[in-house]
């Protein structure tokens, strides 16, 4: 062979590797471009994911708050009492919700007439001994308690007001009031003696059995 031929030969198998040494340079950096890629969007899915379940929970938050109800106020044109009379005789108060939400009442009203310094006692439990009453009173819908009044002793007489409170969960909390109804403004004769007042109840039909003056 000769000097001439062997030069010509040398210069192909450098020129042969030098192509062959870009070739796995250029296959590394696309498999490392592929891998990066594919950490980058891995990484945008688990983000995308975060937000989403981020956002159910605060969309079940918000759906919770809204579904929480609220305590119903007392107020005059919202408090209603009326007198029947015979052998039933008994006093029925009836509260309105007039709002679009729905409100609950706990227990039954605090009813104090003519300024009197303590509440008409309750029929079911005792202001230290609640029976834990709760109801929910549908928006535009109405609640109903009752005093009996088939006695002597407990119709009295004829009474001028009485102030109003609500009361809350436990024995000794009132969630709002008072509200004061003047039954002289209102051309109402309502008598009341010795006597005491329901829990709330969603009828007055409900109202009158736990007064004992149901039909």
């Amino acid at each position: 062979m000769t000097a001439r031929r062997s030069r010509h030969r040398s210069a192909a198998y450098a020129a042969l590797a030098l192509g062959l040494a870009g070739s796995l340079a250029l296959t590394g950096c696309n498999s490392h471009s592929s891998k990066k890629s594919k950490k980058s969007s891995s990484s945008s899915s688990k983000s995308k994911k975060r937000k989403i379940i981020g956002g159910g929970a605060a969309a079940a938050g918000a759906g919770a708050a809204s579904r929480r109800v609220p305590d119903c106020y007392p107020s005059t044109y919202k408090l209603t009492f009326s007198q029947q009379t015979g052998p039933k005789s008994h006093v029925a108060v009836k509260f309105k919700n007039s709002t679009s939400r729905d409100c609950k009442l706990y227990n039954a009203p605090l009813l104090r007439f003519n300024n009197a310094k303590d509440p008409l006692p309750l029929s079911q439990g005792t202001p230290g001994h609640l029976d834990g009453t709760r109801i929910t009173v549908p928006a535009h819908g109405y609640a109903y308690a009752v005093i009996p009044t088939n006695t002597a002793a407990t119709k009295g007489t004829e009474q001028k007001s009485v102030a109003v409170d609500f009361m809350g969960i436990s024995a000794s909390s009132v969630t709002h009031g008072p509200a004061t109804v003047n039954f002289a403004e209102k051309r109402l004769h309502i008598s009341v003696g010795k006597s005491k007042v329901t829990n709330w109840s969603s009828s007055i039909h409900g109202a009158q059995l736990a007064g004992g003056v149901g039909k």
